[in-house]
């Protein structure tokens, strides 16, 4: 581990004193990462109470079953009872999840639960806001005025 962290990977030419990522994605996990200088939308975009989307393309090491699906979309137990996830299959062995809560590890602890491994995790979107597709990986860009605006509307701010 070297201790870098997303924000030592910006521009120097960047004012990074005021930024801070929104989030984290785990090591393996690669796709959208929202950096902000806003702590309040921030907080509200993680806050569990309000319920903000993440979605990511995943691949398990296994099949899923229909079963399987059926208990990632009730919620399954990984020291607590997970929050009802969606679930759409483009194979039997990946898709996409989408949960409204963010706790470490918890993608690979639900495939866990149902007896699969994820080999591979990318969060494709958070709310509103999706991974731009022009983006290659490790690229940044501003965010537009309107994907701010429903952001805050995602996360239940008042502006």
């Amino acid at each position: 581990d070297s201790g870098t962290t997303v924000i030592d990977l910006l521009p120097d030419s960047m004012n990074k004193k005021d930024l801070f990522p929104a989030g984290r994605l785990d090591k393996n996990t690669v796709g959208l990462m929202l950096i902000t200088s806003d702590g309040e939308l921030a907080h509200f975009l993680l806050s569990p109470k309000r319920h903000v989307s993440k979605t990511y393309n995943f691949k398990v090491s296994s099949p899923l079953s229909q079963d399987d699906v059926r208990k990632l979309e009730e919620g399954v137990d990984i020291g607590f009872i997970t929050k009802p996830a969606k679930v759409e299959l483009s194979s039997p062995a990946e898709g996409k999840i989408t949960i409204t809560e963010g706790k470490y590890h918890q993608i690979k602890l639900m495939m866990q639960a149902v007896g699969t491994g994820i080999t591979f995790l990318e969060r494709t979107a958070m709310g509103s806001l999706t991974l731009d597709p022009a983006l290659k990986r490790g690229s940044f860009r501003p965010l537009t005025d309107e994907e701010i605006s429903a952001l805050k509307r995602d996360a239940g701010i008042k502006f």
